[in-house]
């Protein structure tokens, strides 16, 4: 099971048994909360009604009833009393309280409900006969439905139904001098709060859902935003398994930190394969010019003829200024391994620039009789390095000057072109450039490319042979034309060209600046 569905499959099992323990918890504790607190009205309901009837119920004669008495009169006067309340969202439009009085036997003396029980023993009655005892008189009873101030009680469900609805009862005592002489009971049809429970039911319903929903949406917000980043720390572990220089991926909290560990802990390993390996390439490559010094300085430790000594002299020099150069060379191409990027980038002329390099190539290039002839040309701006950039041509053109024949031509192109599709899509600067990339291209009428160095073309310490001499370069110059490209997300290409070579720099950050010149 993938991370992401493993971490939302708890949060929803977290959430929503956190939800439905809640909704149970405050739905079981609603219903029996509302009536409690009914009950507690009613109580004191009872007891105001009790002191109201003590003197017409004092006054009573034995085996009489409290039918015409101004008490009786004042009772239905509040049963028939008009009503109009609403109570938040609900709408009270009866008095729903009925009220019967017992006498000390139990007999019912006055009864407010549409079928007087006025002469009925009540004294089995749980309210009646506890309260007789001295003690707190309560019961429940279904009865058949009524017309509620809320509606018909058969028709709320929760609890009613066609058969009968719950009344609760509540009797206090009638006391005279500390004796009882009767009872006054209230009751009220639960039927009559049960439309307030619904729709508080109801309500709470929907926000629990809507909170469970919430809670959904949030942990996959979460698990969204947990996989996303340590996808994006995998992908980045990876590309450093795959030998690309990315810089960590910026997370906050403890997996950025983590991201950061990873990237200061490739750093390290980094810094120390990349010193074997160059102190590996370095020692290999120096066997040759050194084995050359060795053989030279001993010759010219014997007598030799003067031209001989002058050869062998200029042999030492020349296999120094080999050493130099390519130490040089390598020092400058670990210095780019180990940037991740452009260390100064602004908008650079790519035109402008090959300008520059060929004026401060430029004695090379009468030395060897060459010509510079502009292809294509169109002003193109590049978001790039000025002084790596120029490097890069530079090196280029150093490198096609010393493979052109004498007295040839130097072709050069620059412009925007279609990209190619196998190339990777850099930080583009319009939306309509999405599928297109600046370029520099340069051809030389050399002897071009063996067709087994393709592959080699652009690694370091790779080369061929130069025009009529068996003395090959260092290959560093191509390695940091490459290097100096993934640094700006460009490319190096090569294509064959008869004859000669065709090499060709492509960047995806650029900007058209004016229309096309040739």
């Amino acid at each position: 099971m993938r991370l992401g569905l493993r971490l939302f499959l708890a949060f929803f099992l977290v959430a929503g048994l956190s939800a439905f323990i809640l909704l149970r918890v405050v739905l079981g504790e609603f219903k029996p909360s509302v009536r409690e607190v009914m009950e507690d009205m009613m109580v004191d309901t009872a007891n105001l009604v009790a002191e109201l009837a003590r003197d017409e119920l004092a006054a009573m004669p034995p085996g009489g009833d409290l039918t015409g008495t101004r008490f009786a009169q004042r009772v239905r006067d509040y049963a028939e009393r008009p009503v109009d309340a609403r109570i938040l969202s609900a709408r009270k439009r009866t008095l729903d309280f009925r009220i019967y009085v017992t006498d000390a036997t139990g007999r019912v003396v006055l009864d407010t409900s549409p079928a007087p029980a006025t002469g009925q023993d009540y004294s089995a009655w749980n309210d009646v006969a506890r309260t007789l005892r001295g003690e707190y008189g309560a019961r429940s009873t279904i009865e058949a439905p009524l017309l509620t101030p809320y509606g018909n009680a058969g028709d709320l469900g929760n609890g009613s139904d066609a058969k009968g609805s719950p009344v609760m009862y509540v009797a206090a005592p009638v006391r005279v001098d500390g004796r009882t002489i009767g009872v006054v009971a209230v009751a009220k049809p639960a039927a009559a709060v049960q439309q307030i429970i619904y729709r508080a039911e109801r309500r709470i319903w929907i926000a629990g859902l809507t909170l469970l929903a919430v809670s959904l949406a949030v942990g996959m917000a979460v698990t969204w935003w947990m996989v996303t980043t340590v996808r994006r720390l995998r992908r980045y572990a990876q590309e450093v398994q795959l030998g690309q220089r990315q810089p960590p991926p910026k997370v906050p909290g403890e997996l950025g930190e983590l991201a950061g560990a990873m990237d200061a802990m490739r750093e390290r390993l980094d810094g120390r394969e990349h010193l074997q390996h160059v102190a590996r390439a370095l020692t290999h490559e120096l066997k040759s010019p050194l084995a050359a010094l060795r053989g030279a300085g001993e010759l010219l430790q014997e007598d030799l003829p003067e031209a001989d000594r002058q050869r062998f002299a200029a042999q030492v020099v020349a296999q120094s200024e080999r050493m130099t150069e390519m130490v040089e060379r390598l020092l400058e191409l670990s210095t780019l391994e180990l940037r991740r990027g452009p260390e100064h980038p602004r908008p650079v002329a790519l035109d402008a620039a090959v300008d520059e390099v060929l004026v401060q190539l430029g004695d090379r290039l009468v030395q060897q009789g060459l010509t510079v002839r502009w292809q294509h040309r169109e002003r193109v701006l590049l978001q790039a390095d000025a002084e790596l950039l120029s490097l890069a041509i530079s090196n280029l053109i150093a490198n096609a000057v010393d493979f052109s024949p004498v007295d040839s031509t130097l072709d050069l192109r620059v412009g925007v072109d279609a990209r190619p599709v196998d190339a990777p899509a850099g930080s583009i600067t319009a939306a309509s450039q999405r599928d297109r990339c600046a370029f520099f291209e340069l051809r030389d009428h050399g002897p071009g490319v063996p067709v087994g160095a393709w592959s080699q073309l652009g690694q370091r310490f790779f080369s061929t042979a130069r025009p009529g001499s068996l003395r090959k370069g260092s290959g560093l110059g191509l390695a940091i034309v490459r290097q100096i490209a993934g640094l700006h997300r460009g490319r190096l290409c090569f294509e064959p060209a008869e004859p000669g070579l065709r090499v060709r720099l492509e960047f995806d950050d650029f900007t058209v600046a004016s229309q096309t010149s040739s």
